[in-house]
């Protein structure tokens, strides 16, 4: 039997939806205010759902009777710095919850992590699963976050657990509608005049599932993986968008001393209202190359990627 923690999230969902469409039957959490997907009705005879907090010890045992698997999704994203701490508790002792449970119970994991809990490689270079944060990110409570989960599930592996790291880039796609990298897209539409400098990898949805199911599937333990399809620079992800969409592409460069001003304008304002812009993460990784290989996974698993191309053509189509 299989689980599946955050499927009513964008990947979560992907992912129960993929399982479910093999023919799986599935067990899958979700906050008790959490709404089920659309996309996930046609499958209810093979789904059960747990309203079940990760910081909830008896509601996560409940949920994993009788389970072999684990997909592990859940978490919350958040760059309002007045969510870092909620956010990172709930994450890491959430993750830890559920590290122990399926230490003690013998339960094979498949951990969703993120390409912010990895370091960064020098200039010109593709960044892989070797390189490691020097130091934790202090300002970037997600970052914080999913490095530190992960560590828990590295601690878990280390006592025995048997499980695999996935680490995907920016995950795109149709399911995902506004929110989350949606922002980008929606943003889009109504016509950008700028861009930024800067470059980062970018993988459907859907192989950041398929991926997690062949490695689940698969003897292989102990090791984490990047799930990216391509490497793309802002001004080309964009003036492609722009193109979709049938609008003029951003011709202005946006300088790093723009950004700046940017994130700490957004800040001033929101310490005296609601305002949310720009976060200072967002501002200082817009300008930075960030760039990923995808070699280690296509090894293990020989995965071709959806191009990069075809899924914003489906990100507008699903817009407009």
């Amino acid at each position: 039997m299989v689980l599946v923690t955050g499927a009513t999230g964008f990947l979560g969902a992907e992912l129960a939806k993929q399982l479910a469409a093999t023919g799986a039957v599935l067990v899958c959490t979700k906050r008790a205010t959490s709404r089920i997907p659309d996309m996930l009705f046609p499958y209810q005879s093979q789904i059960r759902w747990i309203d079940a907090d990760v910081l909830d010890m008896d509601a996560l045992e409940n949920a994993l009777k009788g389970i072999t698997q684990v997909y592990h999704c859940a978490a919350l994203v958040s760059f309002n710095p007045a969510n870092k701490k909620a956010m990172i508790k709930t994450n890491v002792e959430g993750t830890a919850n559920l590290v122990n449970l399926c230490l003690n119970r013998g339960i094979r994991m498949v951990h969703v992590s993120s390409i912010a809990a990895i370091g960064q490689a020098k200039p010109g270079h593709l960044t892989t699963e070797n390189h490691h944060l020097e130091e934790t990110p202090h300002e970037d409570g997600y970052a914080i976050s999913k490095y530190e989960s992960e560590m828990e599930v590295w601690r878990g592996i280390a006592e025995g657990l048997d499980a695999v790291i996935v680490n995907p880039s920016l995950i795109i796609g149709a399911n995902a509608g506004k929110s989350g990298t949606g922002k980008i897209f929606a943003n889009a539409k109504k016509g950008l005049k700028y861009y930024t400098a800067g470059s980062c990898g970018f993988v459907d949805v859907e192989d950041v599932a398929k991926s997690m199911i062949t490695l689940m599937d698969t003897t292989i333990s102990g090791e984490r993986y990047i799930v990216n399809a391509e490497n793309w620079t802002w001004k080309n992800l964009l003036t492609v968008t722009a193109e979709n969409f049938g609008n003029k592409p951003p011709q202005t460069e946006l300088k790093p001393w723009a950004l700046g001003l940017a994130w700490r304008f957004s800040s001033l304002l929101g310490a005296i209202s609601n305002f949310r812009g720009l976060d200072k993460v967002s501002a200082q990784a817009a300008s930075k190359s960030l760039n990923y290989c995808n070699k280690k996974l296509k090894k293990a698993i020989g995965i071709e990627f959806k191009p990069i191309s075809r899924s914003i053509a489906e990100i507008c189509a699903a817009m407009k």
